[in-house]
């Protein structure tokens, strides 16, 4: 597995809905969300701070997050489809 430094966090994308809540399938495009969503596999230890200590990061492994499409680093590591993005790039937890 990677391990992230400072504020960076690894996601593993999940895959966007081809189907809406009401069951109209989603072609194209057209139907792309304009976020992303994945689950946290892994975290930094925090960004190093004035004072020389580490700021914790807010999120954990394990939490679903949702941060923009266009955000962080897109990578393939050992089968599975990454992206590395630093904290502030995360949008929201989904509980």
């Amino acid at each position: 597995m990677l391990k992230p430094l400072n504020d960076n966090v690894v996601v593993e994308l999940k895959e966007a809905e081809k189907k809406t809540a009401s069951g109209i399938i989603l072609s194209g495009e057209s139907g792309a969300p304009t976020h992303a969503e994945g689950i946290v596999m892994a975290v930094g230890p925090g960004k190093s701070l004035d004072n020389g200590l580490k700021a914790p990061l807010a999120v954990e492994v394990g939490q679903r997050v949702l941060f923009s499409n266009f955000g962080g680093t897109k990578i393939k590591h050992e089968g599975s489809e990454l992206v590395i993005l630093a904290e502030s790039e995360i949008l929201a937890i989904a509980e």
